[in-house]
C-alpha cells in the first residue's frame, strides 16, 4: 500500500492481481456529499460502457450476459447501480470493494484515471503527476534492490576465488572468516576508504553494514572491483597490489558513473 498527496487529498494506492488500484474513497473524501458521486458516476450510461469495454478486455471471467442487460438499463430514471452490485451482478474485476480500516472503493489505475477526469479535469492532471513521480521513485528502489542483489552475487564469486587460492586446507573456521572479513576489507578499502569496523565505529546508531548505505553507481562500482579482485587472486597478485590497482579502477569507474548521472539529470 502506498499514499500519494493529490492537492490537498491523501489517496490510498493498492497492489491487487499485481495491478495499481486507486481508492475512489480517498479521491472525494473532501467533497461533500462525495461518497454519493461515485454512485451517482456508475450510473452513468456512458461510464457503464465503458466499465463493460475495460472488462472485456482485461477480465476472462467478466458476466457478459448480465452487463448487456445492466447496459439497457443505464441511463433510465430508474436505474440504479452501487458498486457492490456492480462486482456481485458482473464479476469485475475493474472496481473491487474493500473492508477494513484501509477499506473502500478501490479502481484500476485505468478506471480510476476516468473517474478523476469525471469529478476534476484539474484533479486527474494533479492525480497523474503524482501517481508517475510515485512510479518513479519504485523504479529507483528497485533499481538499488537489483544492484544490492547482483553485489550480493557476485560476491559469491570473489570468496570463491578466495577459498581456491587464499585459504591453506587446515585452517579453521574462525581463521577461514577473518580471511573472508579481511578481503571484504579490501574491497571497501579500494571503493569506501575505510574498512568495515572502521565503518561501525564511525556509525553506532546505524544497523547494518557499510553496503547497505551505498548509492547504486558504489554497488554498480563494488560489482565491479568484486569481479576484478577475484581475476587478481586467480593471478596470484598479492593483496597491496590488488588494493592499489583496485583503488585506482574505483576511482575511474565512480568519476565515469557519476558523470554518467549527472548528464542524465541534465535531460
Amino acid at each position: 500500500m502506498a499514499k500519494i498527496q493529490v492537492k490537498d487529498t491523501e489517496v490510498t494506492i493498492i497492489v491487487y492481481d499485481e495491478m495499481d488500484y486507486i481508492s475512489l474513497t480517498d479521491m472525494v473524501r473532501n467533497i461533500e456529499n462525495g461518497l454519493a458521486l461515485i454512485e451517482k458516476w456508475l450510473r452513468n450510461k456512458n461510464t457503464i460502457e465503458f466499465l463493460g469495454i475495460w472488462e472485456e478486455m482485461y477480465n476472462p471471467d467478466f458476466n457478459s450476459p448480465e452487463f448487456e442487460g445492466i447496459k439497457n438499463e443505464a441511463g433510465l430514471n430508474r436505474f440504479i447501480m452501487s458498486v457492490k452490485q456492480w462486482v456481485e451482478k458482473t464479476n469485475s474485476k475493474g472496481i473491487i470493494a474493500k473492508a477494513g480500516r484501509y477499506g473502500g472503493t478501490f479502481a484500476h489505475k485505468d478506471i480510476a484515471f476516468e473517474f478523476a477526469s469525471w469529478v476534476s479535469p484539474q484533479f486527474k492532471l494533479y492525480l497523474l503527476k503524482e501517481f508517475q513521480r510515485l512510479k518513479e521513485q519504485e523504479q529507483q528502489l528497485t533499481g538499488w534492490s537489483a544492484k544490492r542483489e547482483l553485489s550480493k552475487i557476485n560476491y559469491h564469486i570473489h570468496t570463491d576465488a578466495i577459498k581456491q587460492k587464499l585459504i591453506p586446507r587446515e585452517l579453521t573456521y574462525e581463521q577461514i572468516a577473518i580471511i573472508y572479513a579481511n578481503e571484504a576489507d579490501v574491497l571497501n578499502m579500494a571503493l569506501f576508504g575505510l574498512t568495515a569496523k572502521q565503518w561501525r565505529d564511525e556509525n553506532p546508531a546505524l544497523t547494518g553494514n557499510i553496503r547497505d548505505y551505498a548509492s547504486i553507481n558504489e554497488l554498480i562500482c563494488l560489482s565491479n572491483i568484486e569481479n576484478i579482485n577475484a581475476v587478481f587472486i586467480n593471478e596470484g597478485l598479492l593483496q597491496n597490489v590488488r588494493l592499489q590497482k583496485l583503488n585506482q579502477i574505483a576511482i575511474q569507474q565512480m568519476l565515469i558513473l557519476e558523470e554518467f548521472g549527472n548528464r542524465k539529470l541534465l535531460k
